[in-house]
């Protein structure tokens, strides 16, 4: 019995030679660890390690980013029974989404538009990354989704946000923004939980064409609204080229833009898969990851 849509299989082995297929469906099967961000805004690393040992918890670092954890020995529940988590000092947040922000590289006193925000992970990972100095715009067109936005960026002490209930599809030409992160919808195709026997249900090659209109109009928009010769990070959890790359060549093809190769502390440590734009990066799900792709795009003068 096949484990995978047979659309999926298609499309996977029509992008990836066999051995990365195979390493891809081996890192949907393998259960994923627990892990976390330490808000800088609240506290700092070392006090957040010292309350992981004196819980009990044992954890590990890594080389790309003082701030993340992953929990060796205690589940999401646990941890959101401590103290620090009940009071924002730290957030549940997968490995791969921390990467858009960090690659985004976002400055204080500028003007930042996050364009699908909830439920607030990168929004205030951004906060944070500015030292609660920048303006930032975080737009969330569903109405329970973004009450849960403002409820994380309150819990988590991010200053400076304004949240916009809106769709970003149709933010006045009227904004420009200094750096703009659109993590956009998508398939999840990166995320899959082959123990969850229902995802077939959701999972769909008609949900991938949905996401791919949805994707095109945003980053064209996020284009738009960009300042000449600022930066963008587009990036979602799907490992297809359908809702990656070929996305990001639709803004390529214009004049006035051009890729940014992605540059970080401890790239080299990040579990690959090849891409098809040079300087693009796609991570491989595994035991640590989900499936994620991220690319850096800027917006020269003409």
């Amino acid at each position: 019995m096949e484990i995978l849509p047979k659309f999926f299989m298609h499309l996977l082995h029509k992008q990836y030679p066999k051995e990365v297929v195979d390493k891809i469906i081996q890192g949907y099967t393998i259960p994923r660890y627990t892990t976390l961000r330490v808000n800088t805004i609240k506290t700092d690393v070392n006090s957040i390690e010292h309350k992981l040992q004196n819980a009990g918890i044992e954890y590990e670092k890594f080389s790309w980013s003082s701030e993340a954890i992953l929990i060796k020995n205690a589940s999401e529940e646990k941890i959101s029974q401590l103290d620090c988590y009940q009071n924002g000092e730290i957030y549940l947040q997968s490995l791969s989404s921390m990467l858009p922000p960090i690659i985004l590289n976002p400055k204080p006193n500028t003007d930042i538009l996050d364009m699908a925000a909830a439920p607030g992970g990168k929004t205030t990972q951004i906060a944070a990354l500015t030292q609660n100095q920048a303006r930032i715009t975080a737009c969330e067109m569903n109405a329970i989704r973004a009450e849960r936005l403002k409820y994380n960026i309150q819990k988590q002490g991010a200053k400076g946000v304004y949240v916009m209930i809106s769709d970003s599809r149709k933010i006045d030409d009227f904004f420009s923004f200094d750096s703009i992160l659109l993590d956009a919808p998508c398939s999840g195709s990166g995320t899959l939980e082959l123990k969850d026997e229902d995802f077939q249900k959701h999972f769909t090659i008609k949900l991938i064409e949905k996401s791919v209109k949805s994707q095109l109009a945003l980053i064209k928009k996020a284009f738009q609204i960009l300042k000449p010769g600022q930066e963008m990070v587009y990036s979602t959890c799907s490992i297809l080229d359908l809702e990656n790359e070929e996305i990001v060549k639709q803004v390529l093809q214009q004049k006035n833009a051009q890729i940014v190769p992605i540059q970080m502390q401890g790239l080299e440590d990040l579990p690959k898969l090849p891409v098809k734009i040079k300087g693009s990066l796609c991570i491989c799900p595994n035991e640590m990851f989900e499936g994620f792709f991220v690319a850096k795009i800027r917006k020269t003068v003409k």
